[in-house]
């Protein structure tokens, strides 16, 4: 049963909303693992939206950044977002690109031990260009980094373009 699927794009190309079909589809009643943090109103109002356009069939898992510890044996489990998990780490430990790097890969290895279906969510942040300022380029790099070993993990690898989904690596 165990699986990993990534499913990446850019902001707003339909990313959330296909992996939560694709969830759907692989179990009556996924699990979603927010790594969210509502810090302001407009991050509240996203987080509502999301709750409501997902229903009841689902049950939340707040954890911004410790994924290891949730043990989701069994069960499909939809990680969204390792951009902000990726960020929640990256400021923890101090702007840090090697240490961040190290931990998130300590904390997906850890994570995705349990025999269960894994559905990350993520964004291809480096496709649109330079960032203004030091720490931009430095968070870009370490996300980066992240989604490459993510995606050499995993068994598929979906990207979407303007809602369209297009699998860019299979098992099959």
């Amino acid at each position: 049963m165990k699986r990993i699927i990534l499913v990446t794009g850019g902001a707003r190309s339909g990313k959330s909303t296909f992996a939560e079909a694709l969830a759907m589809r692989l179990s009556p009643n996924p699990v979603y693992l927010a790594t969210a943090q509502a810090l302001d109103e407009e991050m509240a109002d996203r987080v509502r939206r999301h709750q409501e356009r997902r229903g009841p069939a689902w049950t939340t898992v707040e954890e911004p950044l410790f994924i290891s510890r949730c043990d989701m044996t069994g069960r499909t489990v939809l990680v969204d977002c390792l951009t902000l998990f990726a960020s929640n780490v990256f400021f923890a430990e101090g702007e840090d690109v090697d240490v961040s790097l190290a931990r998130l890969k300590r904390e997906v290895d850890a994570f995705t031990v349990p025999d269960a279906q894994y559905i990350f969510v993520t964004n291809e942040i480096g496709m649109g260009g330079i960032g203004a300022t030091a720490t931009t380029r430095r968070y870009t790099d370490l996300l980066g980094w992240l989604n490459q070993y993510v995606a050499s993990r995993a068994d598929e690898v979906w990207l979407l373009v303007s809602g369209i989904p297009l699998k860019i690596k299979s098992q099959e």
